[in-house]
């Protein structure tokens, strides 16, 4: 009951605040739940920040590289 008490603080703060456009209040749901996450796998001590913060930079390199791969094979198709 209180962690979902705190998301409902944390969305009535941003309604005040005037965050009213669809983008900003759904990027700033995204961040919650991500510091949430975050929070929630330190907290298991599954891995230390820095091993974490390595990692999704790993991540992010490989999902650009499967991105540029993909554009190729559908101009490798298309011609």
């Amino acid at each position: 009951m209180t962690k979902s008490k705190f998301v409902l603080d944390k969305l009535t703060k941003l309604l005040e605040q005037g965050l009213i456009s669809y983008k900003d209040l759904s990027a700033e749901f995204l961040n919650i739940l991500n510091s949430k996450r975050d929070e929630f796998v330190f907290k298991m001590k599954l891995t230390s920040k820095e091993e974490t913060d390595i990692l999704i930079k790993r991540l992010d390199s490989l999902e650009k590289k499967i991105e540029k791969l993909e554009k190729k094979s559908t101009k490798a198709k298309k011609s």
